[in-house]
């Protein structure tokens, strides 16, 4: 009986490891959580909230303009450039490239505001 018993527990931590190790080789099951394909960034209140922003390569980011005077959203390095943004209209802009991208209001050069892309 306690051959049986030894050899049962033995074919179960076999089943058990085998099993652990399919789930661990299978492709759908990264530890890490899905990236987010899209964010969002308020304008309200002369600042961009938030400020910083850390997104996946591939994200979209989307400002959105809360107040109620016209702001733009205009990258340092020239990559965007949004229209005048009237109240409650928006502009976005995908970012394929890691790196970090400072922007500004050319309404009003003192709102800033970064993208950072890992």
């Amino acid at each position: 009986m306690i051959r049986k018993i030894t050899w049962i527990t033995g074919l179960l931590t076999t089943v058990m490891a085998a099993t652990l190790l399919l789930m661990a080789a299978s492709p759908g099951s990264s530890a890490k959580a899905p990236q987010p394909t899209s964010a969002e960034v308020k304008v309200d209140n002369f600042s961009f909230g938030p400020a910083s922003l850390t997104v996946a390569v591939g994200t979209t980011v989307t400002w959105t303009n809360r107040d109620d005077i016209p702001h733009t959203v205009v990258s340092t390095d020239k990559v965007f450039k949004s229209k005048v943004l009237d109240t409650d209209e928006k502009f976005s802009f995908t970012f394929d490239k890691a790196g970090t991208y400072p922007y500004f209001c050319s309404i009003h050069p003192k709102m800033t505001g970064s993208v950072v892309v890992q």
